[in-house]
């Protein structure tokens, strides 16, 4: 690798890293560096994986301090999390990435928008919840569903699943948005990493290129969630709003319009 390559895939998985970390889409700056320094699409999906997931342990140190809120959640999601993405992965090795890049745009526009009206929906569940108690059971029942399928995707090309799942997770309760990045943070890694075990053993990693991304991500990761936690929970809220407007725009304009 030359300099400049060293030097543009550093800073693109830090970018990644950073944005993986306030609100997931790290996957849509880390993948298109390394497609556009030459790297096989199915390949430079893989090593993307792994050099985000390594560095997510900077992410998860970040978010330390919110880590006991969110322990009574895990067990509901950590099982279909790890069996989605494993699945995810084992897809990617037997199809391309071409049905599911055309998805990418319409899932985290949707995502974004739900994100944007979870408060409104959330009232609305609160006042549902009232008359009928095990609304909340069957709105758990459903994000469990919904995270299954979040895995599934996130094994097999990952853009976006940290908005989809903070979506999700409003829901269902969580209303304190650095816990929700925590929780976001620790099943995404979870999701990446059964994904990166079989990207492995199916040898889909270019090993040179994993080793600097993975720099540059841990950086990214830590500087991400530790200044997220600075900020105003409504100013990160309308920062995952606009990154997640962005990454819709920049990918329907690259499937469809380019």
């Amino acid at each position: 690798m030359s300099a400049i390559e060293i030097l543009g895939l550093m800073l693109a998985a830090a970018a990644g890293g950073a944005i993986n970390a306030v609100a997931g889409g790290g996957t849509l700056v880390t993948f298109p560096a390394l497609l556009f320094f030459g790297t096989p699409p199915i390949i430079a999906n893989a090593t993307s994986t792994l050099a985000l997931v390594i560095g997510t342990s900077g992410g998860i140190y970040g978010y330390r301090r919110h880590l006991e809120p969110v322990r009574p959640w895990l067990w509901r999601f950590v099982p279909v999390s790890v069996a989605g993405g494993l699945l995810g992965a084992v897809l990617l090795t037997c199809t391309s990435n071409k049905t599911f890049s055309k998805l990418v745009p319409f899932l985290i526009l949707f995502a974004t928008v739900l994100f944007v009206a979870q408060g409104a929906f959330r009232r609305f569940a609160a006042r549902d919840t009232e008359s009928a108690p095990s609304g909340k059971h069957h709105a758990v029942a459903g994000a469990i569903l919904f995270q299954l399928a979040v895995a599934i995707y996130g094994g097999y090309f990952g853009a976006g699943i940290g908005i989809l799942m903070l979506a999700s997770l409003g829901f269902v309760g969580l209303t304190n948005i650095h816990e929700m990045n925590t929780l976001k943070t620790i099943l995404a890694s979870l999701i990446n990493l059964v994904a990166a075990v079989w990207f492995i053993c199916a040898g889909l990693i270019h090993w040179p290129k994993a080793g600097v991304m993975t720099v540059g991500a841990l950086l990214g990761y830590f500087l991400g969630s530790h200044y997220a936690q600075r900020i105003p929970q409504q100013w990160v809220r309308h920062i995952i709003t606009l990154i997640g407007f962005i990454i819709s725009a920049v990918t329907f304009y690259e499937e469809f319009l380019r």
